[in-house]
């Protein structure tokens, strides 16, 4: 097991007491590894015995069919008489009514409650109605790009950060890929099971889908307009020059149900000036950019939006609220927003011209407040400020630990 410091040190935090701890996000992002790195931790820095953790897999044929009275007697009757019981329970939404299970545990035992899933009924209405003021939830992604490099050192020679940027485009960030030195083929097989059992088991047969082939349409659409704005009705409108009819309305609930899979990240539009959420015209992002190449192919002339969603997923690790940043004639990638803090982030691949350059600062000169602003380039030599807006390669900000 590699450390992952950004989450465990988190969730640590809130060990030993009475909130339960939730873990969620896409399949195989490292779930399953956080709770053994903090049953390693409790044994290690609190000295917990052995016979006060419980851990149980839900997605395991041993738990197939059980109902949530007998999962919480299996329970029940393996809690320690000598203190408090540790539980972790992995993929726990696999049992209907596993919410009232934890409820009655945290309620009428001494436990300290770790559990995980892969898709948002996790955090739906009957948590809220359960557990009300009684969880925390950690949303864990795929690999940080300094995480990747961790990860990459165990078994290959690192290059320069910047030369590195570019396989972590290519490669993404699932940890089960970077455990060993797979190749590009092999890595995207890997990817592309890991979308396959997402899209049949979370979203397919959860939902009952009938028309698989109108679902995959919509997930080629999106993930082929990473960084794009489209709504419900552009991907019905392409769908009919194609001659296939989808209604916005089925296509919105595919939209939705890609998204409560984690599959897919929504940034809405904020107008900067009126201050509010736009409800036309958002972005999709992925899960990780491998989903993609995995899916519809590697190609080089989408490193551009995949650099975006990059940026994109780390402003999420790091806590912040990101949305689409509109001005008054224009949109900045990102405005960002956490506690009290704001950033504003424009990515570009590269500033080859002056038209560019004019383009990608102008917008940010337009935001008239004293909130740092960034560009965001893979330009050799990139750096310096202009009229106090950051110059960074896109490499030496995501390995940044001044925002």
């Amino acid at each position: 097991m590699i450390y992952r410091p950004m989450y465990v040190d988190k969730i640590m935090a809130y060990a030993d007491t009475p909130f339960v701890k939730i873990l969620t996000g896409v399949r195989r992002c490292g779930k399953s590894t956080m709770l053994k790195m903090i049953i390693e931790k409790l044994k290690t820095d609190r000295g917990i015995p052995e016979d006060r953790i419980v851990s149980c897999r839900y997605d395991s044929m041993e738990y197939e069919d059980m109902t949530a009275k007998q999962m919480y007697a299996q329970l029940k009757e393996r809690l320690s008489p000598d203190g408090k019981t540790y539980l972790f329970l992995d993929e726990v939404q696999e049992i209907n009514c596993w919410e009232k299970v934890v409820n009655s545990l945290a309620s009428d035992f001494d436990v300290d409650l770790y559990i995980t899933g892969s898709n948002s009924r996790m955090m739906s209405s009957e948590i809220s109605t359960y557990l009300t003021g009684r969880y925390i939830s950690f949303r864990i992604f795929t690999l940080s790009f300094g995480e990747y490099l961790m990860f990459r050192e165990k078994y290959a020679a690192v290059s320069d950060p910047k030369t590195e940027l570019a396989n972590y485009v290519r490669l993404g960030g699932f940890p089960a890929t970077h455990l060993r030195a797979y190749s590009q083929d092999e890595i995207y097989t890997i990817v592309r099971d890991i979308y396959n059992s997402t899209i049949f088991s979370d979203i397919v047969k959860r939902n009952q889908v009938r028309k698989i082939d109108q679902l995959e349409r919509v997930v080629k659409y999106a993930f082929n307009n990473v960084g794009n704005t489209f709504s419900a009705k552009s991907i019905s409108d392409y769908l009919k020059s194609e001659r296939r009819t989808l209604d916005n309305e089925t296509v919105y609930s595919y939209l939705e149900k890609l998204e409560k899979a984690y599959l897919l990240h929504r940034c809405s539009r904020y107008d900067l000036h009126g201050r509010e959420i736009l409800k036309t015209q958002e972005k999709f992002y992925l899960a990780d950019v491998s989903l993609r190449y995995s899916v519809l192919g590697y190609n080089a002339d989408s490193v551009a939006s995949s650099l975006e969603n990059i940026v994109y997923l780390e402003l999420c690790r790091r806590g912040y609220s990101v949305n689409i940043g509109k001005t008054s004639d224009g949109e900045i990638d990102f405005a960002a927003v956490r506690q009290n803090e704001k950033i504003y982030v424009q990515v570009t691949q590269e500033i080859s011209s002056e038209k560019t350059e004019k383009r990608e600062y102008n917008r940010l000169l337009e935001i008239h407040d004293n909130y740092p602003k960034y560009v965001l380039t893979t330009d050799e030599f990139a750096g310096g400020n202009y009229e106090g807006i950051k110059t960074m390669h896109i490499a030496d900000f995501l390995l940044s630990s001044e925002y």
